[in-house]
């Protein structure tokens, strides 16, 4: 299976969802499924924001 996302980037958005003490201690298996949604959400609007500015701004349409 392809991975969609690297570590290194999934650490970072549960560090700015507050859970990344939790998966460094029990693993992703703790997160809640709540955390795990807003995680996958973070994630889109950061692809968003990345396309965004390599295609100069125009958006997503």
């Amino acid at each position: 299976m392809a991975k969609i996302m690297s570590e290194e980037l999934k650490m970072k958005l549960a560090g700015r969802l507050g859970v990344a003490d939790t998966v460094a201690r029990e693993g992703w298996g703790s997160v809640p499924s709540r955390e795990c949604g807003n995680l996958v959400k973070l994630a889109i609007e950061e692809a968003e924001r990345s396309l965004t500015q390599r295609t100069g701004g125009g958006g997503v349409q």
